[in-house]
């Protein structure tokens, strides 16, 4: 029996090639597509990503039945770049054709006719039958360094201090913010940031990879290739306190600055990382070896966080899943069903998590979000997950939640009961707290809050005890029993 894959949280090595691509000015991409397919990674997805609304140097050839059917792509890649060119499009730019899915479950291989193109004109087969989108930003970056920076790259010298980061592209989770700060950091280490491949360069630029000292690269899940092609030490952004003061020391070093990274450090523990002592010292303090935490996201990010929600703020961490995932580890199915019996106080993920929250009913938790797929955009430089400022942002984003789930549990004037007689009738807070409960019934309510989420359980203490005595009332009884305290909690939670 075929396994069925659950919700998939990733997308095709095509998505990969023109999101690494597109970002580049200096570059046009044909893609060998059907309308729709470029509709989605050109125009509809990157808008809730990256709020780019449409991506202006990306084409499709427009493939349709009459191609898929027998007469193969070529003919519509060549109409498109002759319409292209007759207006103009491609003056300064290096044009690029990709294939997609759809061109490759037909065999259309167009490296002998990008050659009748544009002089220079090259073809990407994505692949995109095979590779995820992870594999091919890891493939596309070295394909690109060996068709437009290797050849140039002969004889050019190593400057001192320079340093590239490799790896932020479109659809990267929150890309913008994390960059600003891992920039940030480099500087704060006396470094100077040389190119951010491809993000924030042009294709004619690529050939200046070979000047940096150093490599970072921004993610796990792709860059390596092209940084050990590169030949220089390579570091990985960093997360949590710890791991930021490793990289900036590790920078140093390797730099021939750490005197600078040092004394950098020391400034950023009396100005950015005052926040965090402030916020773990106060009365939050008691929340953080309490509160629950689930995420599902890229290895980069999963691993980022456990190390600092987990290892320095004390966190329980409840299930990772890295995505994608390696053999023994949870997969998206796993993730539902550890959400629909015992959700996290926070869960950080996709919008896959959100959808299994919802099917579950956890009101009770709250949805951080951490990676794509998802609608969320991810443009703000004020945002970081890594570096030092990422420990503010993730705490302070934690105490507003925890904030926010403390209002949900105000006994309120306008709580609600449900009497035996199904009647919803309004219970004011005068009306319910001094009843006394026999020993069995107080065994019942406190079982009952067992099973929330530690912060909750003041305030949905007194709510449950309310909707509990007024039933009592209701049935004119002199104490609180275990037998009634059972059935109005079950209703409850039902």
């Amino acid at each position: 029996m075929a396994k069925v894959i659950r919700d998939l949280a990733d997308t095709s090595s095509y998505w990969a090639a023109v999101w690494s691509m597109c970002p580049m000015p200096d570059v046009h991409v044909i893609c060998d597509a059907p309308i729709g397919c470029f509709n989605l990674v050109a125009t509809a997805v990157p808008d809730y990503t990256d709020s780019v609304p449409h991506i202006e140097n990306i084409t499709p050839s427009v493939i349709t039945e009459q191609e898929v059917g027998g007469s193969g792509t070529g003919e519509a890649v060549k109409r498109t770049y002759e319409g292209l060119r007759d207006e103009g499009m491609l003056e300064g730019k290096q044009l690029i054709v990709v294939s997609t899915a759809e061109s490759e479950m037909i065999g259309s291989d167009l490296t002998d006719l990008v050659k009748q193109l544009q002089e220079g004109t090259t073809f990407f087969h994505s692949e995109s039958l095979s590779d995820d989108e992870h594999v091919g930003r890891d493939r596309v970056l070295q394909w690109l360094w060996e068709n437009y920076g290797a050849a140039q790259a002969d004889g050019i010298e190593v400057e001192a201090g320079l340093v590239n980061i490799i790896g932020p592209t479109y659809g990267c989770f929150n890309a913008p913010s994390d960059l600003h700060e891992v920039k940030r950091l480099i500087e704060g280490a006396g470094g100077r940031v040389n190119i951010v491949f491809p993000y924030a360069c042009k294709l004619a630029d690529i050939t200046d990879l070979a000047k940096a000292q150093v490599n970072v690269i921004m993610y796990q899940e792709f860059g390596h290739t092209l940084a050990a092609t590169l030949g220089q030490p390579t570091l990985h952004a960093p997360f949590g306190m710890r791991g930021t003061t490793t990289f900036l020391q590790n920078l140093g070093d390797l730099l021939g600055t750490r005197a600078q990274a040092d004394a950098f450090i020391q400034h950023e523990k009396k100005t950015t990382l005052q926040s965090v002592w402030d916020l773990w010292r106060g009365p939050q303090s008691d929340w953080f070896p309490t509160t629950t935490i689930g995420i599902s996201a890229t290895r980069t990010y999963v691993e980022g966080l456990q190390s600092y929600l987990g290892d320095e703020l004390g966190m329980p961490i409840l299930f990772t899943a890295p995505r994608p995932g390696k053999v023994g580890e949870m997969n998206n199915e796993a993730v539902r069903q550890f959400i629909h019996k015992s959700p996290p106080t926070l869960i950080y993920g996709s919008i896959n998590e959100r959808i299994y929250m919802a099917e579950a009913g956890a009101t009770r938790s709250a949805f951080m979000p951490a990676a794509f797929p998802g609608a969320m955009v991810c443009r703000s430089v004020g945002t970081p997950f890594m570096g030092y400022r990422g420990t503010v942002h993730l705490i302070q984003e934690i105490v507003n939640k925890l904030y926010d789930a403390l209002f949900s549990f105000l006994p309120l004037d306008t709580a609600y009961s449900k009497p035996s007689s199904g009647a919803v009738q309004p219970v004011k807070v005068g009306d319910a707290g001094n009843m006394p409960w026999n020993d069995d019934a107080k065994e019942v309510l406190d079982k009952a809050l067992d099973k929330l989420p530690f912060l909750a359980r003041i305030s949905a203490s007194r709510e449950l005890q309310m909707r509990v005595e007024a039933e009592a009332q209701a049935k004119d009884l002199d104490e609180v029993t275990a037998e009634l305290a059972t059935a109005v909690l079950a209703a409850q939670a039902d």
